[in-house]
């Protein structure tokens, strides 16, 4: 009995599009998370839990540090015009696109409804 050939398939997708993105959750691999791939180590999961528990999530972290960045940048506009007039226009063009994003985030919140408020100008 001959067999009915098979048509030619390509799949450009994998057979299962989902995968987990809760790092304390994650597959037997561990190693991916949404569109970024983290290698994670030998990390302490009760250290990491308890950072995320008390300190705050990963992105209110980002965003605390994305926050100081625009303090130190603005700082050193004041202190050191001639320093930042100096950088390259690449380094140039990373800033503006961080800041940007800083940026960008306020608006987000301020349109949902949560405040985010501009970078302090002092520090204490």
């Amino acid at each position: 009995m001959a067999q009915t050939p098979q048509p030619f398939q390509v799949s450009l997708a994998p057979q299962q599009l989902w995968q987990s993105i809760n790092p304390w959750f994650a597959g037997s691999s561990g190693d991916q998370f949404g569109f970024i791939n983290i290698d994670l180590g030998q990390g302490d999961d009760t250290t990491e839990r308890e950072i995320l528990k008390q300190v705050g999530s990963y992105g209110k972290q980002l965003g605390h540090l994305g926050e100081a960045l625009e303090v130190v940048i603005g700082v050193l506009h004041e202190i050191a015009p001639d320093r930042m007039a100096a950088l390259s226009q690449p380094q140039k063009d990373r800033l503006a696109i961080a800041l940007g994003d800083i940026a960008e985030v306020r608006r987000v919140k301020a349109r949902l409804g949560r405040h985010s408020e501009p970078a302090v100008e002092a520090v204490s």
